[in-house]
């Protein structure tokens, strides 16, 4: 008598755990059908994506590993994330990158820091008391955007002279009247909309 109970509960079991898996599988399906028409149809809600870990991330990770080699055993855990925003700034088909920190190693009350590095990882420039976002406007200085920082609430410009852009926009020259509407907001570190990644 015990061999059959236990003989029907094995069935039990065995027949509970198929039927789950075949509901399990029935409800993945019907969202991968709806994720897919979502996104053929153009309606899928990607903005919470995450930007993929790509090789921008690696060239970049890399490339903070050597510029910041001898802070690195003063930071902490927490210090060593960065964000960064893909941006052509000199139309040459091959994205620059604004890097940024949001941490208490690279902030402090006059703003933050950061890197503008080339497409090959080379760093273009370092800047430091900067809030964020970076805006980049429509007008050009030496091939490559104007740029307009924000400084303890007051908004410079920054313009390319010899392959660099200044490194503190708190001292370069105010921006006068209202904020280009053309103007685009690159690393905006603040809105929680990009990624922070490791180095």
């Amino acid at each position: 008598m015990k061999k059959q109970i236990l003989i029907i509960i094995t069935i039990l079991t065995l027949y509970s755990c198929q039927n789950k898996d075949k509901k399990d599988s029935n409800i993945i399906k019907t969202i991968v059908q709806d994720t897919l028409s979502k996104t053929v149809a153009g309606t899928a809600d990607l903005s919470e994506a995450p930007p993929r870990d790509d090789k921008a991330v690696e060239l970049i990770r890399k490339q903070l590993l050597v510029l910041l080699k001898k802070d690195l055993p003063a930071m902490t855990k927490e210090d060593r994330f960065f964000s960064y925003e893909a941006f052509d700034l000199n139309n040459d088909k091959k994205n620059e990158y604004f890097v940024g920190f949001s941490n208490p190693y690279f902030c402090g009350s006059g703003g933050c820091s950061g890197y503008i590095l080339n497409n090959d990882g080379s760093v273009i420039n370092s800047f430091t008391v900067t809030d964020f976002p970076i805006l980049v406007t429509a007008s050009t200085s030496d091939s490559f955007y104007d740029l307009i920082f924000e400084s303890r609430g007051t908004f410079h410009q920054m313009k390319m002279r010899n392959g660099k852009y200044p490194s503190n926009p708190s001292v370069q020259e105010k921006w006068k009247g209202e904020i280009p509407k053309e103007s685009r907001e690159v690393l905006d570190v603040n809105s929680k909309k990009l990624k922070k990644y490791s180095f």
